[in-house]
């Protein structure tokens, strides 16, 4: 997500917060992941951050209203960008893969419906994928097995767009692929959601003249955390910075 609005918005400068420490929000109740991500929004808003996107699928559908409510800035979620782009790709039938709270909360049937109300999602837990993400085990022999007994349900109902509902799904990538087989488009909402960020940019000229960069903060630096960060960012991060989240 981060690389993608880079790319989109170079000139400006980012302030990434990883909530390492309560990692992973996919297992955890829909009250606690509205908690935390509560307190993440504020302690961002405070960073004078303009604009705020909610990385996190389980916490974009789980919290996006409270989150709207709880800080003065506008705030972007994943959940109804990543419904755009594969309504783009679809013409009958989506599937919608995630953390057990992500498919649990129902957000993105909800928004897919809302934008074409014929079509149909099928909806598809997958929570060891992110303990093989981290593991960086992205296409070995057992990612490719887990994924092809979690996919087939999804390939059996003859889905045309499938959607990575969580960050960590897009480096699984060529195992998800592999499974679904090439007739079916993977949508990675990054792309969606930069577009719409810079959009939202332009039409509120809120364009920045910060030259780039990005600051990388955490809740727990343990040495993992740096491999994962390296995972998800793209590149190892120069420096990760400790911070802590008050009540």
């Amino acid at each position: 997500m981060l690389a993608a609005l880079q790319k989109r918005l170079p000139g400006e400068r980012f302030v990434y917060l990883g909530d390492t420490a309560r990692l992973p929000y996919g297992t955890k109740s829909a009250e606690t992941v509205v908690r935390y991500a509560i307190r993440a929004a504020r302690f961002l808003a405070h960073a004078d951050v303009k604009l705020l996107v909610i990385a996190c699928n389980t916490a974009s559908a789980a919290a996006l209203p409270e989150v709207e409510s709880a800080v003065p800035v506008p705030v972007i979620g994943v959940v109804e960008p990543g419904a755009r782009a594969a309504l783009a790709h679809a013409h009958a039938r989506v599937g919608v893969i995630g953390t057990e709270s992500t498919i649990a909360s129902g957000a993105y049937s909800r928004a897919l419906v809302a934008l074409r109300p014929s079509i149909e999602v099928l909806l598809q837990p997958c929570p060891l994928f992110v303990p093989l993400a981290e593991e960086g085990w992205f296409d070995h022999p057992v990612t490719r097995e887990v994924a092809r007994i979690y996919l087939e349900p999804i390939v059996s109902a003859g889905v045309d767009a499938l959607i990575l509902g969580c960050t960590h799904y897009p480096l699984l990538a060529g195992a998800i692929g592999a499974a679904v087989g090439r007739r079916v488009v993977l949508i990675d909402s990054a792309r969606a959601v930069a577009e719409e960020v810079e959009q939202l940019v332009k039409e509120r000229d809120m364009t920045g003249e910060g030259g780039g960069g990005a600051r990388i903060l955490v809740t727990d630096a343990a040495a993992r955390i740096r491999r994962i960060a390296g995972y998800v960012l793209g590149d190892a991060p120069a420096a990760l910075e400790l911070v802590d989240l008050p009540e």
